[in-house]
């Protein structure tokens, strides 16, 4: 039997948010996978919204740092706190410890799988157990994963974006890479670096990514300008300077890229029956890089499969970490 009175859990552990399912509640929490500490105590100051609001501006007894990267977890100690905080936070003042489903990308290794159950079993859970992203974003999306019929997803996270065929309850094929928000981000603040000689903060290039970033091209010269803040390389100070959604989506062409390549890559190593229902269906893309602006055109385009994008995007991989619960009994076995 389950712990009477506790709700189970489902976390989507990601490198850049963390989001919980509750079950029977749904999700109950979405916050930033960040924590601030006291570099000399040890002790953690803030976790979340408030220790993202730190990040680059803490002095030096403080650090606030991302304790998941490329979906994996970096900092064993940190990523604990987090997850425990996390836990209480979702279930309140319950006493019992809960199961607790954790999603992992599809390509991490048993090392790395194994360290996620750890943290998460002394984080408070009773006991843990992992779904793999891509399959989880299935479920999520309301694909019919059970069903005899091929389903294609593209969840695009923080660290990784994860590509993969599913059909009968399993995962057929599948490729899963460190190319995602994140490498978007950085990509973003590198081309400001060289091209305009101005240094800004993670923050900002994901604001630009947001506003103004675009997966084709072609559209993005039609988006016009926006202005951003940073510090000139050549004279060390504060300056706010014009920049184009056609820099913006330059910067993003090489992770693009990326990403349709696994689809590609992806779809090569299926079968022509699962092919054939891809092509009847269409990819479903997840995740938040799902969102970027017309990359399910640029994608339509590259692969020749229509694209859509799922309801909820953000939410499928937590809302399909927290319906697996509902099997945990077969998954123990």
């Amino acid at each position: 039997m389950l712990g009477i009175g506790t709700k189970n859990l489902g976390i989507d552990l990601g490198t850049a948010n963390t989001i919980v399912y509750l079950e029977g509640k749904g999700i109950v929490l979405r916050e930033p996978s960040v924590v601030a500490r006291n570099t000399k105590t040890n002790e953690v100051i803030s976790v979340g919204s408030e220790a993202r609001d730190m990040i680059g501006r803490t002095p030096e007894s403080i650090t606030a740092i991302r304790p998941m990267k490329d979906g994996v977890i970096a900092d064993y100690d940190t990523t604990v706190a987090m997850m425990k905080y996390y836990i209480n936070k979702a279930l309140g003042n319950t006493n019992g410890k809960p199961y607790v489903m954790v999603c992992v990308p599809s390509g991490i290794t048993e090392v790395e799988k194994r360290a996620v159950i750890d943290a998460t079993r002394v984080a408070g859970a009773r006991d843990a157990y992992v779904i793999e992203e891509p399959f989880a974003a299935a479920i999520g999306a309301g694909l019919p994963v059970m069903d005899p019929t091929g389903s294609m997803v593209v969840d695009i996270g923080g660290g990784t974006t994860d590509v993969a065929t599913i059909s009968l309850g399993g995962i057929v094929s599948s490729r899963s890479i460190r190319m995602a928000g994140d490498k978007m981000n950085d990509a973003i603040v590198q081309y400001v670096r060289q091209h305009k000689n101005l240094l800004i903060g993670e923050r900002t290039a994901e604001k630009l990514k947001w506003d103004i970033g675009s997966a084709s091209l072609e559209a993005a010269e039609q988006m016009g300008t926006t202005e951003i803040r940073g510090r000139d390389l050549v004279t060390g100070l504060p300056k706010t300077m014009e920049v184009s959604a056609k820099d913006v989506s330059t910067a993003l062409q090489d992770v693009v890229e990326n990403i349709i390549s696994a689809i590609k890559g992806t779809l090569e190593e299926t079968s022509p029956e699962i092919a054939a229902d891809v092509i009847d269906h269409g990819i479903v893309l997840t995740g938040g890089g799902a969102l970027l602006k017309h990359l399910p055109d640029v994608i339509a385009d590259a692969t020749k499969v229509p694209v859509f994008i799922a309801t909820d995007p953000l939410d499928c991989v937590a809302v399909g970490t927290g319906e697996s619960l509902k099997s945990i009994d077969v998954i123990k076995k």
